[in-house]
């Protein structure tokens, strides 16, 4: 049997889903660095270059997997029966899948344009217009809630890299919230009130508040159109 041949028999033990997985594996327990093509195979047990008859390159493994994490996001938001409800519901499981992977977070915010971010569109749009808002305004409102989204995504993806570095997030804004109070009252007067609140807020929460002020600012818009 020649190479050649050997090669492409571990390929065809391979499948497309089965490399995903693993490197979602990879990522989830080491980190994006983690993940070359020697430790997926050595993973796999198989050759290297038995994966390339499946994926071309790390980038577009990583946008594979990526696609794999927000597909199982948005599922179950498909079944709420009110759009609105939707909405909170698909924009929270993306939410909870860049916390659970960090990684995601990092790929989303690097490639804006990849199949992953589509799918969120996708399933935003179809939202807004069950809610009636006008054709025009469509493009506007559903762009409106990613960009919230991917908001978070890049705000997440520096994560990773604070945890390696022993970065303790309850000290930092513990930090920064006490720098805040200590500002000019007559400069910055909001920033000095919400100073108490910026160490104990959770992050969920208000996310999940920031897409109901988007929401309620496209049903007010709706409704006056």
């Amino acid at each position: 049997m020649t190479t050649e041949n050997r090669t492409r028999r571990r390929a065809d033990a391979l499948t497309q889903q089965r490399i995903v997985e693993a490197a979602i594996k990879i990522l989830d327990q080491d980190g994006e660095d983690a993940l070359t093509f020697r430790a997926l195979a050595a993973h796999l047990a198989t050759g290297s270059g038995a994966l390339y008859w499946h994926v071309a390159d790390k980038q577009t493994l990583l946008a594979q997997a990526t696609d794999q994490i927000v597909a199982a996001a948005l599922h179950e938001a498909a079944t709420r029966p009110q759009p609105q409800n939707a909405i909170r519901a698909l924009a929270l499981g993306v939410f909870d899948a860049i916390d659970a992977h960090p990684w995601v977070g990092a790929q989303l915010a690097r490639d804006p344009w990849q199949y992953a971010v589509l799918r969120i569109l996708e399933g935003v749009g179809v939202q807004v217009q069950a809610m009636g808002v006008p054709e025009p305004a469509q493009f506007n409102a559903a762009t409106a809630i990613l960009s919230f989204i991917l908001g978070l995504a890049g705000q997440y993806a520096t994560r990773p890299q604070a945890a390696l570095e022993g970065v303790d997030r309850a000290a930092v804004l513990e930090n920064v919230a006490a720098k805040w109070a200590q500002l000019d009252a007559a400069q910055h007067p909001f920033v000095r009130q919400v100073a108490a609140m910026l160490s104990g807020h959770d992050d969920r929460e208000q996310f999940l508040a920031g897409i109901d002020f988007i929401l309620a600012g496209i049903v007010q818009n709706t409704i006056v159109s």
